[in-house]
Order: structure tokens, then C-alpha cells, then sequence
């Protein structure tokens, strides 16, 4: 089963640079997308063979998340059932017939840190509703998560230590979820890799030089961990300031 996941930063804006070309080519079996930034309606899309789930924030041209899938689940959730948090439209699970996907879109901790109180909570609440999936059948979580959990997965680290995304409680916070059962399954398969990174700045030509972050992931239930056969960054692909990543697994 081949899986992508990639922050679009606007559907729209990004249905007008390639979105078709690479969606049709990769031939996914879920593509997953965060930062859609529309409402349903605001976009005509011509992908026959999936069946499309959107969730979109209250707040207009907005955050949002959406899920592409030739595979019908069973089940399909918006959010995780806590209204603080339900309102940006960052979460949709599928329920499968064995495994959940979850597609989320993690909040920024923004500029001076505004706010990384509230991302403290949500990363609490969203591990404790991963755990309580986890009791009834694996996962595969994938998207934006905000985070470049090691000094490995970022340019710069020395320079970024206080800044949003490589904060020292970010980074925790990504750690105790890896402890609760889950595994980074691109650092599962490469820890040692170097340079791969999934968003760049748009400022200082980041992208060119490659200063970039990894902050996009598939997080996969350990049970999973001998099912996955690679896990994929796509940095050729333009279009956005993220780059999709991909997850093959055997399921």
C-alpha cells in the first residue's frame, strides 16, 4: 500500500502548479493533504477513483486537512472530539479494516511563541487519542507536525533552539509520543540520513540551498514496525513550501 502526505499551503493555490501532474503520477493508494486553506465548494476537483473527505476550519481560507482514498473505510471522523480543538479543521481519521489513518495538521506554536501554551495541550490531547485508537487497531498518522524532533532533522539547529517548531517542549512532546507506541518511520528506516528535510523558508533561497526542516511525518503503531518497506521525501516535487513524504507499508 503506497500512502502520501503533503502540506499544500492552499489547495488552490497549489491545483495551479503540477497538484494534478504528481497526484496522478504517484498513484496513491491514500493522499493525504493539511493547509488546505478552503471551504468545501470553494474548489471543482477532477480525481475520479477516490472518494474525498474533507475537514475544513470555521475560520475562512484557514488551516484544514483533507484525504483522498481508492479504499473505502469503514468509518470516517472529523477532529478529536474536544471543541477547542475542533475548530481549525486539523484532523480527519479513517477508519479501516485493519488500521485507523489519521491526517493531521499540528498547530503552530507562531512567532515569540504565541502559542505554545495551547500546542502543549493539544499535543497532550491528540497523544491520549491516538492511545485510545491504538487499543483497537494500529495506526498510520501522517502530516505537518510542526516539529523537527532532532538536531538531524533541521539546517540550523543552534540558531533555531527557542524558535516555534524546535522548541525544547516541541521536541519533548514528540518524544514521549514516540514512547507511548509509535515510531517515526522515516528515522525507523534512516536514522543517519542527513539533509532531508520537507519545508523551507521561502525567504533567502532556503529551498535552493537546502536550508531547510523535516517537519512532515508518518508516524506508524509499533505493532506496524515489520509491515513498513520504505518510507519516501519528495523534494523535487514544487508547489508549496513542503514537499510531500510518503509511507510504503504492507498491510
Amino acid at each position: 500500500m503506497k500512502l502520501i502526505s503533503w502540506n499544500v499551503n492552499g489547495l488552490r493555490a497549489v491545483y495551479k502548479k503540477g497538484f494534478e501532474k504528481f497526484f496522478n503520477e504517484i498513484d496513491a493508494d491514500i493522499f493525504c493533504i493539511q493547509e488546505t486553506k478552503l471551504q468545501e465548494g470553494q474548489i471543482e476537483l477532477n480525481i475520479p477513483n477516490y472518494k474525498i473527505y474533507m475537514n475544513s476550519a470555521v475560520k475562512k481560507g484557514y488551516s484544514g486537512t483533507a484525504v483522498f482514498t481508492k479504499i473505502e473505510p469503514i468509518n470516517v471522523s472529523y477532529g478529536i472530539g474536544i471543541e477547542e480543538h475542533d475548530q481549525e479543521g486539523r484532523v480527519i481519521t479513517l477508519e479501516f479494516d485493519k488500521f485507523f489513518l489519521v491526517n493531521v495538521y499540528t498547530p503552530n506554536s507562531q512567532r515569540e511563541l504565541t502559542r505554545l501554551e495551547y500546542r502543549m495541550k493539544w499535543e497532550n490531547d491528540f497523544k491520549e487519542y491516538l492511545k485510545k485508537l491504538d487499543q483497537i487497531k494500529p495506526i498510520i498518522m501522517c502530516g505537518d507536525l510542526n516539529v523537527a524532533h532532532n538536531e538531524i532533522d533541521l539546517k540550523n539547529p543552534k540558531q533555531n533552539r527557542k524558535n516555534a517548531g524546535f522548541t525544547d517542549e516541541e521536541r519533548d512532546k514528540m518524544t514521549k509520543l514516540l514512547e507511548a507506541g509509535f515510531i517515526d518511520t522515516y528515522r525507523e528506516l534512516y536514522p543517519e540520513k542527513e539533509n532531508a528535510y520537507t519545508w523551507w523558508s521561502y525567504m533567502a533561497n532556503a529551498r535552493e540551498k537546502n536550508i531547510g526542516w523535516r517537519i512532515d511525518y508518518f508516524i506508524t503503531s509499533n505493532k506496524l514496525k515489520n509491515k513498513i518497506q520504505d518510507a519516501k521525501i519528495y523534494p523535487e516535487i514544487m508547489g508549496s513550501d513542503h514537499c510531500p513524504v510518503g509511507l510504503e507499508i504492507e498491510i
